[in-house]
């Protein structure tokens, strides 16, 4: 299903459903069809919220984990979002810590799948490549468990990005800046409920990153996802769903009184 970009002032996004707000963020190479079957399921029970993140507009001087948190943090203000259950995959998640700790008096849970902020692996020695449809058809099937999900479209979107000398700089720009910002020090003053789901196959964020997520962040609790590689709200959003959903209904029981 096609959802309708809204635009307001200089954001763009797209809004569906009604209820407390939850809201996605893309990874580096993500976009709105990463969440496409999110979107469908949380629209019925919440008001999804899904920003398209300037990746490759910001200037090079912003083009970092903290520029897309000020972003972030500058769209939740416009619109006025509150009780916020906030999911990032990859990058999206760093940002989404990021700006759970900056920002936290708005962010009722937080949920991170893949998320970077304490290790990932890059696309490697030579990232990105330019030029090398095929090279970039590898790396972008290391995303997943199943490489059939690296489609013709995926591909052809990675290799548009790379293929370009400035959207390259940004990218590099943008993956030395999720390393250095490394958060380690700084999880334990996390005080949302915290929902981790990793793929058992991930290779860029390997299953001993959502481990050490799950011992530095107080308040979560971490699910493994087998035959699942980095991106399980793409590869396996049945089980992906299942699991939020679990998660969600807990942050929705009223407490027991004594």
């Amino acid at each position: 299903m096609a959802y309708e970009i809204k635009q307001d002032g200089k954001f763009k996004y797209i809004e569906e459903g009604q209820g407390e707000p939850i809201m996605f963020l893309h990874g580096l190479f993500g976009g709105l069809s990463n969440f496409t079957h999110l979107i469908e399921h949380y629209r019925k029970t919440h008001k999804v919220v899904v920003p398209m993140l300037p990746l490759l507009e910001l200037d090079l001087l912003h083009t970092s984990v903290g520029g897309l948190q000020k972003f972030v943090n500058r769209f939740i203000d416009h619109r006025n979002y509150d009780n916020i259950h906030l999911m990032g995959n990859s990058l999206g998640g760093h940002v989404a810590l990021v700006h759970t700790l900056k920002n936290p008096a708005r962010v009722k849970s937080l949920i991170l799948t893949g998320s970077s902020g304490l290790f990932e692996n890059g696309m490697g020695d030579t990232y990105p490549k330019r030029g090398d449809k095929e090279y970039i058809r590898n790396k972008t099937a290391l995303t997943f468990y199943d490489p059939a999900l690296a489609t013709d479209d995926l591909v052809n979107e990675v290799f548009e990005i790379t293929n370009n000398r400035l959207k390259v700089i940004k990218i590099i720009a943008l993956a030395k800046s999720a390393i250095r910002n490394n958060l380690g020090e700084e999880l334990n003053q996390i005080k949302q409920p915290t929902c981790l789901i990793w793929g058992n196959n991930d290779t860029i964020t390997p299953p001993f990153v959502g481990k050490e997520f799950h011992r530095l962040i107080p308040n979560s609790e971490l699910h493994f996802i087998d035959k699942c590689g980095h991106a399980p709200m793409m590869e396996v959003p049945v089980e992906f769903n299942k699991i939020l959903d679990g998660f969600l209904a807990k942050l929705s029981t009223p407490a027991a009184t004594v």
